[in-house]
């Protein structure tokens, strides 16, 4: 007996719950590698405070570059650190640090009027 192209035995009934379980299986998979865990979870309710969040911490570590090195060329300045090369390296990390910036925010900002004329 056939009912819509599946067999009346058991072999078709079983393979569709086979196939069934797999695809449970792989969605709850999909599920674990997407859900972040509660530590990595953004404070926010979306992808957008992800980002912000991201974008934050970013930021932050940049000021922290530039703060270190104002810290160490003062030092130099006072005496305190008598290797040029460690006040030149700091201030190098801080200006690349200040580009890397800049050319994110250029960027972004490119990104948000190409987003903008979509609309027109």
């Amino acid at each position: 007996m056939s009912i819509g192209g599946i067999s009346g035995g058991g072999g078709g009934i079983q393979s569709i719950l086979a196939m069934r379980q797999q695809i449970i299986e792989k969605s709850n998979l999909l599920q674990q590698v997407k859900a972040p865990t509660p530590a990595e979870q953004p404070t926010g309710t979306g992808p957008a405070e992800g980002f912000t969040g991201a974008l934050k911490d970013a930021l932050d570590s940049v000021k922290e570059t530039q703060a270190k090195s104002e810290d160490i060329t003062n030092a130099y300045q006072r005496g305190e650190v008598t290797d040029v090369a460690k006040v030149m390296l700091a201030r190098q990390e801080a200006s690349v640090a200040f580009e890397a910036t800049l050319q994110t925010r250029n960027k972004l900002l490119s990104a948000y009027q190409d987003i903008m004329r979509m609309g027109v």
